[in-house]
């Protein structure tokens, strides 16, 4: 099962404002897709399951709604769009989650990925089911069942290569601030058969980021020197003015996608805006979309 999709990450609100800010962000994300052309083109809602990390982040964790609670408040006002979540899985046991999933599925979600622990914890700690565990476990419950790529995480080739051989079926990438996934591609391209589908993220960047880091802090990982590049590029795309911001995320755009386009592995586009919802955002990723989209490429392959 593939996507073939363009999926907007909606972050669900915090629990003091609950349905009220659920229902604005469904209709703000009508109203903006009716303005920028975006209107019928995006396919899927990105849902992340949050939970807490490091007591430094820029913005402050506040409890949120479920996801599954804030999909049932929101799918009746986007009807033509179904849904993708993310799924903490290390803190659940095998029953629990086996639960939680059978209610996603049947709540309409077309995919689930399973999320280990926080950064702030070492992989396989957690009292419940490891992701690559829930990958197996699970695949009676979930048909499409993703992981998350790192491509500039070191050692992640092995660590994607043994997803897929538990039985990932895609895989979102961390937000994208540089081509480091087409290399990463190209290289796993030549040495596994894998092919699993590819959701390539990328997110705006407002002016805001220059105040309160919140973009700089998720893709942090320090000493890595090409995440050091990335968040060079975030600091220089939130002090741009918006016409050359644009142009700046539409020249990696396009590297990105002619560099991965032609390597075998089926592509999707998520589609993140971390602070919001805006006609910025909007118009950017029109404009993104208007260079390739997952809708465009197969009716082209229907063509050829």
């Amino acid at each position: 099962m593939t996507l073939n999709t363009v999926a907007l990450e909606l972050v669900p609100p915090n629990v003091e404002r609950g349905a009220e800010q659920a229902l604005e962000e469904a209709h703000k994300v009508l109203r903006l897709s009716a303005q920028s052309g975006l209107d019928g083109r995006i396919k899927h809602v990105m849902i992340p399951g949050m939970i807490e990390e490091d007591d430094d982040r820029p913005v402050p964790m506040k409890p949120k709604l479920d996801v599954l609670d804030f999909w049932k408040i929101i799918s009746p006002e986007l009807p033509t769009m179904r849904g993708l979540c993310t799924q903490v899985t290390a803190f659940m046991d095998a029953p629990a989650l086996r639960r939680r999933l059978t209610e996603l599925d049947a709540a309409g979600f077309d995919g689930v990925v399973f999320v280990g622990v926080p950064r702030t914890m070492k992989d396989g700690e957690g009292s419940g089911v490891p992701p690559t565990d829930a990958l197996s476990m699970f695949s009676d419950v979930v048909a499409n069942r993703g992981a998350i790529l790192i491509p500039t995480r070191d050692g992640e080739a092995g660590r994607f290569r043994f997803k897929c051989e538990r039985g990932a079926m895609f895989a979102m990438t961390q937000l994208l601030y540089s081509d480091a996934i087409v290399g990463f591609l190209r290289e796993f391209a030549r040495t596994t058969d894998h092919r699993p589908e590819i959701l390539l993220s990328f997110g705006f960047v407002p002016a805001v980021e220059s105040r309160m880091g919140l973009i700089n802090w998720l893709i942090q990982d320090p000493g890595n020197p090409v995440v050091a590049e990335e968040q060079a590029f975030v600091k220089k795309l939130a002090a741009a003015e918006p016409d050359r911001r644009r142009q700046l995320m539409m020249d990696l755009y396009k590297r990105v996608i002619d560099g991965v386009v032609d390597l075998g592995f089926p592509l999707s586009i998520h589609l993140e805006a971390t602070y919001g919802m805006s006609a910025g955002a909007f118009e950017t990723f029109a404009e993104m979309l208007a260079y390739w989209s997952p809708e465009t490429a197969v009716s082209e392959n229907k063509k050829g």
